[in-house]
């Protein structure tokens, strides 16, 4: 009897032994995964979890709790509102260009949206196995991270020099990782993770390996909010200029889930350029409603017989990095700009900031009675305090594309 419950025990011994090798061999979740990264615990009895009692990992959660919460406070909070109060009937698809990771605005602006499409230059990685990652290692990337939030988090947008650096650096790359913490401080969570490429018809395709070389590659993420409706990211990274998008099939992709509404922010004036028509245009003709800054599309691009414009904020003209980029027509909408408690752009203060709601008119609508520069907004009720200016932004000078 004895040697039986011996035998017993230490036959229950193994099974647990082998359960807990087997259990610390098995991959995390992408959902985990992301939230490891975002600073919040993962599910419980994910490999991951251990990590958790690192000293950096729990510095790590506390510098984005602080961070975000200062964020959704300061600005993210008073966007949703702005957006709630001034956007009638959003359409399922929402389009980013110019993105790079910056899901946080895509969702603050456009939050009933079922798909997001961003685009930038920045690659988008792959997840990583952070269970196979040298400990060094992971102290590494969580402060890596960190760094390229710091922009954004501070003034509202990525410095793309910075971001050729940050996002190629170390064991955990790419923008995937940055699009993570976004979706899961954003309260989303990550069900499949798809590297995905397209080709010249714009038909979308699992994995990446027998691409064509000049092809978009980039990630589709399955999500959910807090709702539990499904929803889809598509990241890519292309080329947006018109010699890149000619052959890539992007735009045929982006067609195909047209019309949507459109986010430009922070976007370089690159649509101002002769060198970016085909893509400018493309959300002229496929979108419904476009979010903009003057950095944005001209607009002296726009049909302002198709088109009623809405201005919030102040049009304080570009910043010293953007000579030539001064717009009058802009100024002059602006003067009868409604105001706004929220910063974005590269004018990031609150009273430095604009924002241009533009609203495509239906078939069936009459243009505007002032086709130049329409606005049903009333004036504000009171004018923008005056205040000295202040230091300019704190960027680094010296590059072409900063976002």
């Amino acid at each position: 009897m004895l040697r039986s419950m011996k035998m017993a025990a230490l036959a229950a011994g193994l099974i647990i032994a082998v359960a807990s090798v087997a259990r610390a061999e098995d991959p995390a979740t992408a959902d985990d995964t992301a939230r490891f990264l975002a600073g919040l615990a993962p599910s419980e009895g994910s490999p991951l979890t251990p990590l958790t009692r690192d000293p950096a990992w729990q510095h790590h959660a506390r510098f984005l709790d602080g961070a975000f919460a200062q964020l959704e406070q300061r600005q993210l909070a008073r966007v949703r509102a702005w957006a709630d109060t001034n956007l009638a009937a959003p359409k399922p698809t929402m389009f980013y260009f110019f993105s790079g990771p910056d899901f946080v605005y895509a969702d603050a602006f456009y939050g009933k949206a079922s798909t997001y499409v961003m685009a930038a230059l920045e690659p988008p990685g792959s997840m990583p196995d952070i269970t196979r990652l040298p400990r060094g290692s992971i102290d590494s990337a969580l402060g890596n991270i960190e760094h390229s939030l710091g922009t954004i988090l501070n003034f509202s947008f990525f410095i793309t020099k910075h971001m050729k650096v940050d996002l190629h650096v170390g064991q955990i790359s790419g923008t995937l990782p940055l699009l993570f913490v976004f979706m899961e401080r954003s309260g989303k969570s990550i069900r499949q993770v798809t590297p995905v490429t397209l080709d010249e018809e714009g038909q979308v395709h699992a994995g990446s390996e027998a691409a064509r070389p000049n092809a978009p590659r980039g990630v589709r993420i399955l999500f959910s909010g807090k709702d539990g409706g499904e929803k889809t990211l598509y990241y890519f990274s292309t080329d947006l200029s018109n010699s890149g998008v000619k052959s890539s099939g992007f735009l045929k992709f982006c067609a195909g889930l047209a019309p949507g509404n459109s986010l430009l922010k922070s976007a370089s004036y690159l649509l101002h350029s002769g060198s970016f028509t085909t893509t400018r245009d493309f959300l002229l003709a496929n979108s419904a409603t476009i979010i903009q800054d003057d950095s944005g599309i001209p607009l002296a691009d726009y049909n302002s017989r198709k088109w009623r414009f809405f201005p919030f904020g102040r049009y304080a003209g570009p910043i010293s990095e953007f000579p030539g980029r001064y717009q009058q027509s802009y100024a002059e909408l602006f003067r009868r700009a409604q105001p706004i408690d929220f910063g974005i752009g590269y004018r990031w203060r609150t009273y430095e900031s604009n924002v241009l709601l533009a609203v495509r008119l239906g078939p069936d609508e009459p243009p505007p009675a002032d086709a130049t520069a329409s606005t049903d907004a009333p004036p504000p009720p009171r004018p923008h305090p005056r205040r000295p200016k202040p230091p300019p932004p704190e960027p680094r000078r010296g590059f072409f594309w900063f976002r």
